[in-house]
């Protein structure tokens, strides 16, 4: 008799735990979910080449001056426009209210040539970077993870990230790629984004990562790319 209590005491858990797997949303914490099942596979924010896009927010002329460490932002972008064009990846820029805060900044790209020709500019007034014209193209590459950089950290890098995250996506900040005017700000738009389920990771993890091997066809090439970004100062290590 107790075995038979036991047993169906244990199948009662496990209708329990079924059901409360399939009720937890889709884009869930992954934490979330590994709680419940060990075995579980879980979402630890991998990148490949074939699923990845890299979203430049914002990198204007008119900011140059004004964001903390801005200089480092513009390397940083330069570096990863260039592992994304060595890799293949789609580019996506975006520029807020061009008459005020002007053109993007030529030297933050691999090649300023690609600027509105194989890098399309999505002109925007929204502070995320998801309006509808810049949404039906990313949706048309077919794409799941994002690797984000540019300004301001708090404001369009932040809404643009909750907006991805929301519709169930990757999002891996790129963090000696953004920041804001105040340091402050870009603290805490760092900690806001990681909680609420964005991966904060470097350009140069990115870029490895991105390889997974030395074995990779482009290895050296994107090797040399970081040994020259290295050889820039990286003003957020101060």
């Amino acid at each position: 008799m107790a075995t038979f209590f036991l047993t169906k005491i244990t199948l009662l858990v496990l209708i329990v735990a079924h059901t409360i797997a399939f009720a937890l949303p889709s884009n869930s914490h992954p934490k979330m979910s590994s709680r419940l099942f060990t075995t579980s596979a879980r979402a630890v924010g991998k990148l490949c080449p074939e699923n990845s896009v890299l979203l430049v927010c914002d990198v204007q002329e008119l900011f140059r001056p004004l964001i903390y460490k801005m200089e480092t932002v513009i390397n940083t972008t330069k570096f990863m426009t260039s592992v994304a064009k060595e890799l293949s990846l789609p580019i996506i820029a975006t520029q807020q209210y061009t008459k005020v805060f002007g053109p993007t900044i030529p030297d933050a790209f691999a090649d300023p040539k690609d600027i509105g020709t194989a890098v399309p500019v999505f002109e925007k007034k929204k502070f995320s970077m998801m309006t509808s014209e810049c949404s039906d193209h990313l949706s048309s590459l077919g794409k799941t993870s994002y690797l984000l950089v540019g300004i301001e950290a708090h404001v369009c890098l932040q809404q643009t990230a909750l907006d991805l995250l929301e519709q169930g996506h990757d999002v891996h900040i790129i963090a000696d790629g953004v920041s804001s005017q105040q340091r402050y700000d870009r603290e805490m738009a760092l900690r806001r984004m990681e909680s609420s389920g964005a991966w904060l990771t470097s350009a140069q993890s990115a870029a490895f990562m991105l390889l997974g091997s030395a074995d990779h066809p482009h290895f050296k090439a994107v090797s040399k790319l970081v040994k020259d970004h290295m050889k820039l100062k990286n003003e957020f290590n101060e």
